[in-house]
Order: C-alpha cells, then sequence, then structure tokens
C-alpha cells in the first residue's frame, strides 16, 4: 500500500477514508500566518513537528479527517500535518525543496538595525506612519530586522520589520556584522589569534620580530614549549607567539555510544572553539563567544552532553521579563538558532565580533557565517517553506558536547 507521500509523487495527493476529495486545481498549500504549527499527525494534541513560514507554498501529499478542524487535515510533508482551517487551497506549485541555498553575503537571512539613542515609533499602516498614534515604542539599542524598505518622502526610507512594523531609518544605525569563518578540515594544531596584534618571536621568551598577526589570523601550531612559567606555541618558521594570544583546537575523547560517521558538535568551553566532527573526523572548527557565567550560573554555557531539541531560522530574543536586570536588551529575528538545552542554544551573532572570549547570556555565540553553516550542516534539516523543525525517532537532533 502507498503511502500519502508515495501516492502523490505517483500523481496526486490521497485523500484518506470519509475525507471530501480535493480539487483537481490545487497543486500546493498556501500559509497564512507566521510560525503555523505543523503536526507530527492529524491531531492538534500530537507532537509539534515544526512551524511553516508565512506565505510559504508547501508540497500537498495526503488529507484525512481528524479532530478539531473544521475542514481536512492536510500532509505537508513527512510527519508534518496543518489543518485546512488555517491556510490556502493555492494552484501555484509548491516551493522546490533543494539542497540548502550558498549564505547570504553576510551570512544573515535580513538587515538588521539598533535604534538609535532616542528610541523610535513603529507604525502597522505605512501610509498613515508618524500621522497618528504609533502602534509601537522601541527602546534604544534594541534591534528590528528589516525585510523591504519603502519611501513616503524621496530620501526618507521607512523599512517594515519582521513583525510588520514600519519604522523611520533614521531613527536606526545598521548592524555591521563580522565576515568571520571559521575552517573546515581543521588540522591537529589549528588555532586562532585572539587579541588584536599579536607580536612573533624569534624563540620563546626571546627576541620581538617586526611581525604582527592581527586577530583572527588562523594558524597552526607547530610545537609548544613552557619557558620560565609561561607558554609558548611556534605557528610557522621560528616565529613564537604567546599561548595566551592564541584559541587552539583540542582534543578530547569522543562520546560514547556514536554511530559510525555520525555528526556531532564538540564546544570547548576553555579555548572558546567549536568543532564539529564526522565520526572522528573534524570537518569545521571556528571560534565561539560562549556564556560569562560560571558553573550553575543562569548566564553559563551548560556543559554535558546534549542534543538539539529544535531548530529555528530565526528567533527572538530579549530579557525583558527578568525584574532583576541591570539592563534591558532585545533582538528580533537572531538568526540560525539551534536549542541543545531548554534556552540554551547556538545561534549567530551580529552584535559583536568578540569570538574567541566569553561574553553571552548563556548560548554558544557564533559569526553569522559560521551559524548558516552549522545550522545546515546539523539535523534535522529544516525543509524548503518552514521557519522551525523539531526532531523525529527517524531524524534525531544531532548531540552536543560542551565541555
Amino acid at each position: 500500500m502507498l503511502t500519502g507521500i508515495e501516492t502523490a509523487m505517483a500523481g496526486g495527493p490521497w485523500t484518506g477514508p470519509g475525507a471530501p476529495p480535493l480539487p483537481t486545481w490545487v497543486q500546493s498549500v498556501e500559509i497564512l500566518r507566521s510560525d503555523e504549527p505543523l503536526f507530527e499527525s492529524p491531531d492538534p494534541r500530537a507532537p509539534r513537528r515544526g512551524t511553516a513560514a508565512h506565505r510559504s507554498r508547501l508540497p500537498l501529499f495526503e488529507a484525512a479527517l481528524g479532530p478539531d478542524c473544521g475542514g481536512r487535515w492536510l500532509m505537508v510533508g513527512p510527519m508534518a500535518w496543518v489543518c485546512e482551517d488555517v491556510i490556502r487551497l493555492s494552484r501555484l506549485p509548491a516551493l522546490s525543496a533543494s539542497p540548502a541555498p550558498p549564505a547570504p553575503p553576510s551570512g544573515l537571512p535580513y538587515q538588521y538595525y539598533f535604534v538609535g539613542e532616542n528610541g523610535t515609533l513603529g507604525y502597522r499602516n505605512f501610509s498613515s506612519a508618524e500621522q497618528g498614534y504609533p502602534d509601537a515604542e522601541l527602546d534604544p539599542d534594541f534591534v528590528v530586522a528589516v525585510v523591504s524598505l519603502r519611501e513616503q518622502v524621496p530620501g526618507d526610507p521607512f523599512g517594515l520589520t519582521t513583525k510588520d512594523l514600519w519604522v523611520p531609518l533614521r531613527d536606526l544605525r545598521p548592524a555591521r556584522p563580522t565576515l568571520f569563518q571559521g575552517v573546515e578540515h581543521p588540522t591537529q594544531g589549528q588555532a586562532w589569534v585572539i587579541v588584536d596584534s599579536a607580536t612573533a618571536y624569534a624563540q620563546p621568551a626571546g627576541m620581538a620580530l617586526e611581525q604582527r598577526y592581527p586577530r583572527f589570523t588562523p594558524v597552526e601550531i607547530l610545537e609548544s614549549r613552557v619557558v620560565h612559567g609561561a607558554a609558548w606555541s611556534r605557528i610557522s618558521g621560528q616565529h613564537w607567539l604567546r599561548q595566551g594570544d592564541l584559541a587552539n583546537r583540542t582534543d578530547h575523547p569522543n562520546p560514547i555510544g556514536l554511530k559510525p560517521k555520525e555528526r556531532w558538535v564538540d564546544v570547548d568551553l576553555d579555548q572558546q572553539v567549536l568543532t564539529a566532527f564526522e565520526g572522528t573526523r573534524p570537518v569545521f572548527s571556528t571560534l565561539i563567544s560562549s556564556g560569562r557565567g560560571t558553573g550553575a550560573a543562569e548566564n553559563a554555557t551548560p556543559k554535558g552532553e546534549h542534543r538539539l531539541w529544535v531548530k529555528l531560522q530565526t528567533s527572538d530574543m530579549d530579557n525583558l521579563e527578568d525584574p532583576d536586570a541591570s539592563r534591558y536588551y532585545a533582538i528580533q529575528s537572531v538568526p540560525w538558532v539551534m536549542y541543545f538545552k531548554r534556552g540554551y542554544g547556538l545561534h549567530g551573532a551580529f552584535w559583536h565580533e568578540d569570538f574567541g572570549r566569553v561574553r553571552s547570556h548563556g548560548c554558544v555565540n557564533l559569526s553569522p557565517m559560521d551559524a548558516y553553516w552549522l545550522f545546515t550542516w546539523t539535523s534535522p534539516r529544516l525543509p524548503t517553506g518552514w521557519s522551525a523543525v523539531f526532531p523525529t525517532p527517524y531524524e534525531q537532533g544531532t548531540l552536543v558536547r560542551v565541555r
């Protein structure tokens, strides 16, 4: 017996017993709201499978009857169902499923802006922006993600945020994300300079050379020595650097129980280095910024072995509900989020470039380009047109070890 997906591939959606037949013109399912829930079976009490992005068109494989839905339940992906009440049947073809596209030039899905020192106001209606009461007030240094620009007056653009608010760009300043990227197929001695300018020496504790290595320069440690209680590393020829000026990848026994060639991620808090593995083979390594706290502190990155429990293309992050916060922050649409323990996760950070140093509120910060690479490499894979995805027994979340 063919499954719904196999039937659709063979010629059209399959309709379950008792369900009204689908119109012959239907080619896809159009999502009408942001982050529309998808369920593992045709029942809103079933486990969540993911969320669909606003205005995306998803393929249609099967229709069935189920509880708490006035229309049919529609299967729009493997183990992914949505109620017909919250979608529109479309004559247009579904978005094509394809391998992950190349990373955007900045590694970011949107243009991001910081609210200026005087704050700004947001409006739902572009045509009446700044002519009536605002719909939102945004504080200084809050961050908005802008999806498009329009002008009422030439030279005075407004940006439409991911929250459907129009804000004047004159009140904002653009984020300037770092273009730092890690390295693929890292060597055993892979390291990076983490100070603004590292001085090279002819020998450990010897004469300083004119050569300087700027921050984020990737180097390979060829030899290490301790002289007069200080650690030194040789990186090329007779160029020695202070070990304290470097962050380097370190080897550690693999987690127990991994499948052969299984993908997993190692986070070294001491060195502030993340390495992605396929089995025992390192395939990618980069600098991170982990939580400032230690031990069980709320702003400490939790150690241990965890599996990704959800992946989101973007997620809002703030501390606006923390009455004890010394300073409030709110960042719209933080990109490439991979949660591995409760609200702790891996994600892109465009608001700083302190990679190689502790910095975050507890998450593992990556440069936007590195976060995108890791997001497309880890499982579960985010299907085309989805905004979030949960693991299933058939596609587990990638293992993340924090040590």
